[in-house]
């Protein structure tokens, strides 16, 4: 079997060989971003979402750590952070994966068929499990919102827009401004 580098080098260009748009972090090759497109099928379908994929020194006998940038509303993606709670990932991952295999198979699969029993995100569990069609429109005004092309091509820092500072404004609106005077 070859070196992890060598694999982990064998890996990523058969990613950026097939359809997905990879960025590099940096100049290594162990952090990078994905363009991933929501499946068809499914009330993901239409949204785009910048992946993070950061490759453990021990891949592949390590899984990498996947977290989606922009938003996205699923019971197993935590919401704030864009972690995924994925068994394939996180437990059961085995050096026969590869990297295309995340975005092919694995995340289309989570999107395709959620876990509300496992969440991540509580209220999105809830709402699958009490209202699917809420919980579809939900998923979509999510993709409309944070998942088209410009949004998985904003950094980090970008995604953190006024968009999502007037969300938080809104919440906290009525808190602990009465020190503050109109210039």
């Amino acid at each position: 079997m070859s070196s992890p580098s060598k694999r982990r080098e064998m890996d990523l260009m058969k990613l950026m060989m097939s359809d997905y748009k990879v960025e590099m972090i940096n100049d290594g090759m162990q952090e990078f971003y994905v363009e991933f497109h929501g499946p068809c099928d499914s009330p993901y379908h239409g949204g785009v979402w910048k992946v993070r994929v950061e490759l453990p020194d021990a891949y592949p006998y390590k899984s990498p750590s996947i977290g989606f940038v922009n938003k996205i509303y699923h019971p197993n993606v935590d919401e704030m952070s864009g972690s995924v709670c994925l068994d394939v990932i996180n437990q059961t991952w085995s050096p026969m994966f590869d990297l295309v295999n995340v975005f092919e198979v694995f995340l289309p699969q989570l999107l395709l068929y959620p876990n509300p029993s496992d969440p991540l995100n509580g209220e999105a569990a809830s709402l699958m499990m009490r209202d699917q069609a809420t919980y579809d429109q939900r998923v979509k005004e999510y993709c409309e919102r944070y998942a088209k092309s410009e949004h998985a091509g904003a950094t980090p820092e970008e995604e953190k827009s006024s968009d999502e500072l007037s969300e938080d404004e809104y919440a906290s609106s009525d808190e602990g401004m009465a020190g503050d005077a109109d210039p």
